[in-house]
């Protein structure tokens, strides 16, 4: 078995493990079954050897904590969703409080939306734009072809945006309220 390096292990727990709570929670609809499967890849970095994952560990990880959770919802059946977990409303301290609750709304339906997507669209959406993933880290992560995840964020993307000019037509004058 591998000694871990600690200061490594560490410093990659601090960069990475909030974000793949998140991740996992999303997939699981629960933060704490989460945070068990973020702490067995964890355990899983610990004993792999470094050399095996060092310039590849962010996706490393992803796909571990991946395989963990579909794994725990296997077993489980359960197939349920759930709010997100930790999501930041991208605000500053400068904005005028009007603002951050036009922004705080629009980012709930945003949410709401995104909830409602395919489940392999909204997960390949979540790596790409809550992970700063790349396609083929998110296709390595998910099995799938670089194209394929292409295709599924685009076409994400694309009902994001119509219910989103849809929302905004209902809310003009003129328009009815959704």
């Amino acid at each position: 078995m591998p000694v871990p390096d600690p200061a490594w292990i560490s410093h990659v727990m601090d960069e990475h493990e909030g974000r793949l709570v998140r991740y996992a929670a999303r997939l699981l609809g629960d933060a704490e079954r989460a945070r068990d499967v973020v702490q067995d890849t964890f355990l899983k970095l610990c004993r792999a050897e470094r050399a095996s994952v060092d310039g590849h560990v962010t996706e490393w990880l992803f796909t571990v904590c991946r395989n963990g959770a579909l794994d725990v919802r296997r077993k489980e059946t359960r197939m349920s969703t759930s709010p997100d977990v930790g999501l930041a409303t991208p605000t500053g301290d400068e904005a005028e409080p009007g603002r951050r609750l036009e922004q705080r709304e629009a980012m709930g339906s945003v949410l709401r939306w995104l909830g409602t997507l395919p489940e392999s669209q909204q997960e390949v959406l979540r790596l790409k734009f809550q992970n700063g993933m790349s396609y083929a880290e998110i296709g390595r992560i998910t099995k799938k072809t670089a194209n394929h995840v292409g295709v599924l964020i685009h076409n994400g993307l694309k009902t994001l945006r119509a219910r989103a000019a849809a929302s905004s037509l209902a809310t003009e004058p003129g328009g009815s309220p959704s």
